[in-house]
């Protein structure tokens, strides 16, 4: 079986609103079509990658050449960890952690996103905190980071709510035109006064020993 070889397929986080699976095929199919239902107004960005700009098929296949590009190059010194987000038995959302030389650095960044219609109910606080859970609980992380665009008002929401640390700003571009990026830092110290014990890590000692822990 495919688990046995990958075992991160068998990786899911649980909490008492919602499921983070990791992203095999079938999952990555349904995530598209709530991308292509909707993610934001066109007329603001919030991604560093324009990737919703692109028309329908084209959106839905880079997507899932995405998908398939980050599992394929998953190793211990890179890797991002792509999860469906699901509600009820129905996709939802997308929530990934990322990181480089985890095994020396300890810290993982972690980006989400959930389709329009499902935005504004507590769910990207909750899935924040699953991945939170997943990166320090999980994997034995020092450190999580995150980075949105200075007007993206959910995304600051969540993150100031969970009292992540204002680390910096930086100019970067957003669909072609200079804008300014901020970035956020939470230590493990104070994950510790936040942590919640109603989220459950499935499958996380195979998923540790592929990544090298």
């Amino acid at each position: 079986m495919a688990n046995d070889h990958w075992p991160l397929f068998d990786l899911e986080v649980h909490t008492p609103r919602l499921t983070l699976r990791y992203l095999g095929d079938t999952l990555a199919g349904e995530l598209v079509a709530v991308a292509k239902r909707g993610v934001h107004h066109p007329a603001v960005m919030p991604f560093t990658v324009p990737w919703t700009d692109l028309p329908s098929p084209q959106m839905e296949q880079e997507a899932m050449r995405f998908y398939a590009r980050n599992r394929a190059e998953t190793r211990p010194a890179f890797w991002t960890l792509q999860f469906a987000v699901i509600v009820a038995g129905d996709v939802i959302g997308s929530c990934d952690l990322m990181a480089s030389d985890f095994v020396t650095l300890r810290q993982f960044t972690t980006g989400s996103w959930l389709g329009s219609e499902f935005q504004g109910l507590g769910l990207g606080k909750e899935m924040r905190m699953a991945a939170l859970t997943l990166g320090f609980e999980g994997l034995g992380a020092e450190f999580a980071l995150t980075g949105l665009w200075h007007d993206n008002a959910a995304s600051l929401g969540v993150t100031q709510s969970l009292g992540y640390e204002e680390e910096g700003r930086r100019r970067a571009l957003r669909r072609s035109v200079p804008d300014e990026m901020v970035g956020f830092r939470m230590p493990r110290g104070h994950w510790e006064t936040i942590r919640r014990d109603d989220i459950e890590i499935h499958g996380m000692p195979s998923a540790r020993a592929f990544l090298g822990l």
